[in-house]
């Protein structure tokens, strides 16, 4: 008898890159161009740097990441501040505008991570090596610092040039479990003398940050995305990423850096991107949701009503809160990038409660941070910024597309991927959320393992946030397929 066919899970990752437009591939031009670089006298705007290396900077990121973009340092102040200062990799100086390299970036505008492979945005010597902030190197880096009130609110300062030094690198799920109280110090911050109470003093400050944004609106949305574990070619498992106090650390840092970022410009009234999320079209829908819950929601949108509904289900069944943020999520709409001229009224980021939001935090692997970043040093230079108003409202545009289709090309291979490890299992029920209805067709996401499908038959009258009973019926991991049909609708 003959085995199962062998998928090939990478040439499944390189053809969705090509169908959904992406170059998955990096020319010789953009090869050559990177190898020339000298580390020492790169092609980009030269800036007079502050020497900040003696600070205790250090990084927090996946185990496996290279491409390093930014740095952490906290510090007390007698009025009882804390000063923040969150150093950003000096990508631009690199990647010159009009550089074969800035037309491949600009094209895809982001690192594709797919689980299975990483399509990075840059080529690896340059993200993972010379432009990235990695330990014990001395980097050119773009510093945003900004002051913590006793509160938790903070006040934007200034951005800067600055010559940092990573002093360790930490991972998430080790300073994570540590920071809860699961687990010892890690041996990586250990050996680092004051780093200890460096990584304290960012958690305690930090947790203030998020407190203040919660009370203000924010919303507190946890969802599970599941990346596949492969040994060789063979599917063993889809394993969630889950948010730790590490990664809410880090996101409470990037938020701040990148508000300091939106007020520098607006100060220096320069032309960026901001990054907005409208408020949202499909609100009925949400207060639908919540009345299945028997929580009520006004009739018009209302990011704090909507944040004590969710705080109320959280504390109510922390089990199923990810599915009921996986549901707003999808009622909530995506998010987009918007030019925003020198004082004009700023769209706004309805999830976080903020009305002066960017992305400058990851240059590495998002192109518009890149953009963000020559905008900066155009005020730091006192010269012209490259980007026109027509420029970035097209760069914007097309940005806001790539971003979508990064997220189409993940979420193809994921479910290609669970459509092997679920191969073997047709016919088997399973518990489930419905993510998406409409007459293009109704969505499932299963409980274990983590996946999302189509229901293709018992359909009719499902809504988004319905939680149903579900038989796998088929997959075909070439086409990205895991259908179901509904064996009954449950109750929450």
């Amino acid at each position: 008898m003959n085995g199962p066919r062998r998928v090939d899970l990478r040439a499944i990752a390189r053809k969705a890159m090509e169908q959904y437009g992406f170059e998955p591939r990096f020319s010789r031009a953009v090869l050559a161009e990177v190898d020339a670089i000298d580390p020492g006298s790169p092609p980009g705007l030269h800036l007079r740097a502050r020497d900040l290396t003696s600070l205790l900077w250090s990084s927090i990121d996946n185990w496996d990441s290279e491409d390093l973009d930014q740095l952490e340092h906290c510090e007390e102040r007698p009025d009882g501040r804390v000063r923040v200062r969150v150093a950003i990799a000096d990508v631009d100086r690199f990647v010159p505008p009009g550089s074969a390299t800035d037309r491949h970036a600009a094209g895809n505008g982001t690192s594709v991570y797919t689980g299975v492979e990483t399509f990075p945005m840059l080529p690896d010597r340059l993200s993972k090596g010379i432009s990235s902030l990695l330990p014990g190197e001395e980097r050119m880096a773009i510093v945003m610092e900004y002051d913590v009130l006793p509160d938790g609110s903070t006040e934007s300062r200034t951005v800067y040039p600055s010559r940092v030094l990573n002093h360790a690198r930490l991972v998430y799920e080790e300073v994570g479990a540590w920071l809860e109280g699961t687990s010892p110090v890690p041996e990586a911050v250990v050996r680092v003398p004051g780093l200890e109470e460096q990584v304290r003093l960012q958690h305690r400050t930090t947790r203030r940050m998020r407190e203040h944004r919660r009370a203000s609106g924010a919303l507190d949305l946890q969802t599970i995305e599941a990346e596949p574990v492969l040994e060789g070619e063979t599917v063993r498992d889809l394993v969630p990423v889950e948010m730790n106090e590490a990664r809410f650390l880090i996101e409470e840092l990037m938020i701040g850096a990148n508000r300091t970022l939106v007020a520098f410009l607006e100060s220096a009234r320069v032309p960026m991107i901001e990054r907005v999320v409208r408020v949202p079209k499909y609100w009925d829908g949400i207060v639908e949701l919540a009345a299945r819950h028997r929580f009520s929601l006004p009739a018009e949108p209302d990011v704090r009503a909507l944040a004590a509904f969710l705080d109320e289900r959280q504390r109510a069944d922390p089990a199923r809160f990810p599915d009921l943020s996986l549901a707003v999520i999808k009622l909530l709409g995506p998010g987009e990038y918007v030019r925003l001229s020198p004082g004009g009224e700023p769209e706004g980021h309805f999830g976080l409660a903020l009305s002066d939001y960017t992305h400058a935090t990851a240059p590495n692997r998002r192109y518009v941070d890149i953009v963000n970043q020559r905008a900066v040093k155009a005020v730091l230079s006192r010269s012209r910024p490259p980007h026109t108003p027509h420029d970035l409202d097209e760069i914007a545009g097309h940005l806001s597309d790539r971003e979508k289709a990064a997220k189409k090309v993940e979420r193809f291979v994921r479910k290609a991927a669970a459509a092997v490890l679920l191969g073997h299992r047709i016919g088997e029920e399973f518990e489930g959320l419905i993510t998406g209805a409409s007459p293009k067709g109704t969505w499932v996401r299963i409980v274990s393992p983590p996946t999302e499908g189509r229901v293709t038959a018992g359909e009719t009258g499902l809504s988004v946030g319905d939680r149903v009973r579900v038989r796998l019926v088929s997959t075909d991991p070439y086409r990205g397929f895991i259908d179901f049909e509904c064996v009954r609708r449950e109750t929450w």
